[in-house]
């Protein structure tokens, strides 16, 4: 594959040369796609196995980074958005993602809110209860993101992204990891029952929608050609390599601290409030309380950042299905520039979802969830990850996509083994849904 960087366009304003400077869409992934879940369910891996699956770890990053990497690809050698690249291989396409994208945001608005508010509850227990952080953390959420173009968001999410690093490796270092037991990890070995661990692993921290939104990102920081590819990909390597540190952090804390003394923590966000009594007794109050901001970090960070990202999603659709519905085809690429200018980010449709996200979720707060929403919500999100992994396999082989731009044969090996790997996972969280 040859690299056509700043030369495609003489006399525009572009990178000499890939540089640490232009980094920024791949902090807001990593920041955005490790949510408290995805924590949870590392530690629980290495509570169970210890040191094992660390190897799990290290593929799912580098499956990882060849997902982000097709989808900024995509964005910048085309022109085109990723959901203009959806509609071209058919209106089933728009069909799934409407359903997908409307149920997902209702049930998730509330889960972020929830799972932001959990460690401010723990962190004052005298004050407001949950619920009410929860609406407060998804007003707060709504209003940074409605008055902030993405600058700003950008800085923002660094700063958290930043005490999410910190927190976690610090707590990592205190726990006393086994750095022998660590590199023997990273031999490929499947313990009795680990095999959905392994592949929760491997294809779950950070791997949801917003795997999607990064390309909308890349042109949200202004890089909208074949000019900055260079850059893009040293940016994506940054956000999943940041990732990865989580998770081996996260497989230490549950190897050292919990895997030899046999303690379980309860699944789900709440299994972060038992982490940190754990510290508590371990390393004291000051440890505990750390780790506590840590999780805000991490939980208003996914927050934000879907409340971001996944609208600049919603308000592409829209403009495509009105461009459609005009009679108008493909934009010649200039959609990638759209996204640029921020005009989406002033969108009507960019500030409908955004209200979507955030006030009819918090009825969710004060309900149980109903029965047929958690399972559409379950089937729809469970497909996503295939969805996306199999749809830019077919986009980035066809025509659609610049000749000197399509997949080599190691994407199409990277791709096509992701999506095998989303598929078998969707599968088994379709089986456990309760039907």
């Amino acid at each position: 594959m040859t690299d056509t960087t700043e030369e495609s366009s003489p006399g525009a304003v572009g990178p000499r040369k890939s540089s640490w400077r232009y980094i920024g869409p791949g902090i807001v992934v990593a920041a955005t796609g490790v949510g408290a879940g995805d924590l949870v369910a590392t530690l629980i891996a290495g509570s169970k196995f210890g040191y094992t699956l660390m190897w799990a770890a290290v593929i799912g990053c580098v499956v990882k980074i060849s997902l982000a990497e097709a989808c900024g690809r995509w964005h910048l050698a085309t022109g085109r958005t990723l959901f203009d690249g959806w509609r071209s291989l058919g209106s089933w396409t728009t069909v799934y993602f409407a359903f997908y994208v409307v149920v997902w945001g209702f049930v998730y608005g509330a889960t972020a809110m929830s799972s932001s508010a959990l460690p401010i509850v723990a962190l004052f227990p005298d004050g407001p209860g949950l619920k009410t952080w929860g609406v407060l953390t998804g007003l707060v959420g709504l209003a940074f993101v409605w008055f902030n173009r993405y600058a700003v968001f950008e800085k923002v999410m660094t700063v958290l992204i930043g005490v999410m690093f910190v927190v976690v490796v610090y707590v990592a270092i205190r726990v006393g990891p086994d750095v022998g037991a660590s590199f023997a990890g990273l031999a490929p070995v499947l313990p009795d029952g680990s095999l959905l661990y392994t592949l929760g692993l491997i294809g779950g921290v950070g791997g949801t929608i917003t795997m999607a939104a990064y390309g909308y990102w890349v042109n949200a920081k202004g890089w909208t050609d074949t000019r900055w590819m260079k850059v893009m990909r040293l940016d994506n390597r940054v956000a999943y390599v940041t990732t990865g540190i989580f998770v081996v952090a996260m497989l230490i804390v549950g190897a050292e601290l919990l895997h030899a003394s046999e303690i379980a923590l309860t699944k789900g966000d709440r299994g972060l409030i038992d982490l940190g009594a754990v510290l508590e007794d371990r390393y004291g109050a000051v440890t505990a309380k750390l780790f506590l901001v840590g999780f805000f970090a991490t939980s208003f960070s996914s927050l934000i950042g879907v409340w971001h990202g996944v609208s600049l999603m919603f308000a592409d659709f829209v403009e495509r299905l009105r461009r459609a519905r005009a009679g108008g085809g493909p934009d010649g690429g200039e959609a990638a520039a759209e996204v640029a200018s921020g005009a989406k980010e002033r969108s009507p449709a960019f500030r409908g979802y955004l209200l979507w996200l955030t006030f009819p979720p918090i009825s969710l707060l004060f309900l149980d969830q109903p029965f047929g929403l958690v399972v559409a919500y379950g089937v729809l999100g469970a497909f996503f990850m295939p969805f996306l992994a199999l749809t830019l396999l077919w986009l980035l082989n066809s025509s659609r996509t610049p000749a000197e731009w399509r997949n080599g044969i190691v994407s199409n090996v990277m791709l096509a083994a992701a999506g095998l790997l989303f598929v078998v996972l969707c599968v088994q969280q379709v089986r456990d849904l309760p039907w």
